[in-house]
């Protein structure tokens, strides 16, 4: 038969060379389908990287899945690529590659670069486009101002298939469209900074949550198409907030129509299943030494935030890259040539990503997933570190939720648990997560999972919310925990907004969003979050009570902040707190609000210091502390009207 492929090529020998060392970080602009006009005839441009194949061709809808009509061409430069050029296909074809390995095995792949995916379960490549004209040119100039690590950073963690669905139709998802009328301005209301959506990345299997991605550059499709995405977080950026993607280069699924045994030998992923098979996802693990596999993941990075406007990445399961021996039994893995644990190819991969990113998007931020005692994930590479802005910290997040588990008569037992986080707060530049991971698998709601009766479950909620809020780090909050949602987190349904007809899950979602609101304007609570002078503890050493008194500090004393939690349902009345200086301070936040659905027990007027010497300090003064209550204190300025006033 006839080969209706014409020979073309996007790719240079500079390209070639790039690609090879595993320095071309920019794939996405010559691999995969790309619509051209070549010889006056417009068609698509196919390339796909299968260097032990026999014989590879485009199958579609256009040629009847013939697997012998559209052969492509093999590159003669021993890169591995094949390609070539087929007219009269254009925007919208459905195709496949059809790859006849070396061992004569019939494969029918998916593009790994495709743009757009059919609809799951279908499984095959569209031919599509990134085109779209942004209109925020503004947000974009003036990104550093929002997502520099020295501004509030507050992150609504927001899964899309189940924030809210049709409520005509419940098992209906709501499109990127849709989510842009309803989940901007909700996000927004809310105060939150940025918003982070778990993988939107195409995964076909949908109670994966989006981990277990086949189409690395496709947004998933069972949301709608590239262009309405790029019109959610055109629309997020239009409401000053920015958007976090959750990106997936630890692992990724063994379906046979993806990445696994893609030209039927192990490409992609690691051929030793030491290193290559992950035991607890059954799921297979990238070959971070081979170059071509570095160049595909970064390439996809930087993808998302060239041609999606993404202001920063969320790197899920970093742990598990970085050791060896990570979830595996004696005998399961094999050192490293030191005869360490440490993953060698993968930690020269992350640090080579977050080079990558910043040197080419310096005003994003990379985020690792990361819960060992790893030195340095959020350190530059230049000394030494992996490179991220930021890294989760997981033991704060253990520590708080296991403090405020207990009921409050044991909580002086438990007071190192609350206090130790600020042993090491400094040590990395910490995102506090209470994220998806805590409201699944049996765990509860994080509601739920606070002790006593209805009143005191609300209230310790409200408590460590201000904990979170003004505790040092920059913070994160899946949804539902914002209203309260009292059962943990579906997948396969919507939120509980329901609930919100309640005056007592009012009174969370408004505490989430006076936190954020004061998060934002006060800059005690962000200027020096990831620096150890922005902080000190007043008194940390009263487990009997269970009270917890701290400074916060930004650049300038007039700035700071005092924070009073108390951890018991008994109210403290005339308890005397040392402060930093002499004058008037008044509380600007009380969890214990009748509006929050707190018992009311609120210092309205300011109090003045008394010279008698507390907690170290010249000053104190006395005041009304409320039962599972959080109070902020701040220095009148006799020079300006006060910012919050408390209504009686």
């Amino acid at each position: 038969m006839l080969n209706a492929v014409e020979p073309y090529s996007r790719f240079t020998d500079f390209d070639i060379s790039l690609f090879k060392s595993g320095k071309h970080y920019k794939l996405y602009e010559k691999f995969g389908s790309h619509v051209v006009e070549h010889k006056e005839v417009v068609g698509t441009y196919f390339s796909v990287w299968a260097p032990n194949a026999q014989y590879v061709s485009v199958i579609g809808n256009f040629n009847g899945w013939n697997r012998a009509s559209h052969s492509l061409f093999s590159r003669w430069d021993s890169s591995g690529i094949w390609e070539g050029f087929i007219p009269n296909v254009g925007v919208g074809e459905t195709y496949k590659y059809y790859i006849k390995s070396s061992t004569g095995e019939d494969l029918e792949k998916s593009d790994p670069f495709a743009l757009r995916w059919e609809l799951p379960p279908r499984t095959a490549s569209i031919v599509a486009d990134t085109f779209y004209e942004w209109k925020d040119d503004s947000w974009m100039a003036n990104r550093h101002e929002h997502n520099g690590i020295d501004r509030p950073y507050s992150v609504y963690e927001v899964h899309l298939g189940s924030w809210a669905r049709n409520p005509e139709s419940p098992d209906e998802f709501l499109t990127y469209t849709q989510l842009a009328h309803k989940l901007v301005p909700y996000v927004k209301e809310m105060g939150f900074t940025h918003v982070e959506f778990m993988p939107i990345m195409e995964h076909p299997f949908y109670p994966s949550w989006g981990y277990q991605v086949s189409g690395y550059f496709a947004a998933a499709s069972r949301y709608g198409s590239p262009q309405e995405l790029m019109f959610l977080i055109e629309k997020f950026h239009e409401a000053g907030v920015g958007v976090i993607l959750d990106w997936v280069p630890s692992h990724f699924p063994g379906d046979i129509h993806a990445l696994y045994r893609f030209d039927g030998t192990h490409l992609y992923e690691h051929a030793d299943t030491r290193k290559g098979f992950h035991p607890d996802w059954k799921s297979y693990i990238f070959n971070y030494g081979r170059n071509e596999v570095r160049a595909f993941l970064i390439s996809n990075a930087l993808f998302w935030l060239d041609r999606y406007h993404a202001d920063g990445l969320r790197v899920d399961a970093v742990a598990s890259m970085l050791y060896l021996d990570y979830s595996r039994n004696h005998g399961e893995w094999e050192p490293n040539i030191y005869g360490g644990n440490e993953n060698l190819e993968a930690i020269s991969f992350l640090k080579e990503f977050n080079e990558a990113v910043y040197s080419h998007f310096p005003s994003t931020q990379t985020i690792a997933e990361e819960s060992t005692s790893f030195t340095g994930v959020s350190r530059p590479v230049y000394l030494g570190g992996l490179g991220f802005g930021m890294k989760w910290m997981m033991g704060w997040m253990h520590d708080t939720i296991g403090y405020f588990k207990e009921d409050p008569i044991h909580r002086k037992y438990h007071h190192n648990e609350i206090t130790f986080s600020t042993i090491y707060a400094f040590t990395e530049n910490f995102m506090l997560p209470f994220s998806h991971d805590e409201v699944v698998y049996g765990k509860g709601s994080m509601l739920r999972k606070m002790p006593g009766d209805e009143w005191q479950q609300f209230a310790n909620l409200r408590l460590m919310y201000s904990y979170m809020f003004t505790h040092p780090g920059t913070k994160l909050l899946f949804m539902g925990a914002e209203f309260g949602q009292g059962d943990e987190w579906n997948f396969g349904q919507s939120l509980q907004w329901h609930v919100l007809e309640y005056a007592n899950h009012q009174g969370i979602s408004e505490t989430v969003k006076t936190l954020n609101h004061l998060y934002r304007d006060e800059p005690a609570l962000y200027e020096k979050a990831f620096n150890f002078t922005g902080f000190e503890w007043i008194d940390g050493g009263n487990a009997n009570d269970s009270i917890l008194v701290y400074r916060r500090m930004g650049h300038h004393e007039k700035d700071d902040l005092v924070i009073i939690l108390n951890a018991t349902p008994v109210p403290r009345h005339n308890y005397r707190i040392g402060v930093p200086s002499a004058g008037k301070w008044k509380e600007i936040f009380n969890s214990d609000a009748e509006r929050l659905w707190g018992s009311g027990l609120i210092n309205y007027d300011a109090v003045s210091t008394e010279a008698e010497k507390w907690h170290g300090k010249d000053n104190s003064v006395v005041l009304t502390i409320p039962p599972l209550g959080a109070i902020i204190l701040k220095k009148v300025n006799s020079d300006a009207p006060p910012k919050y006033e408390l209504k009686r």
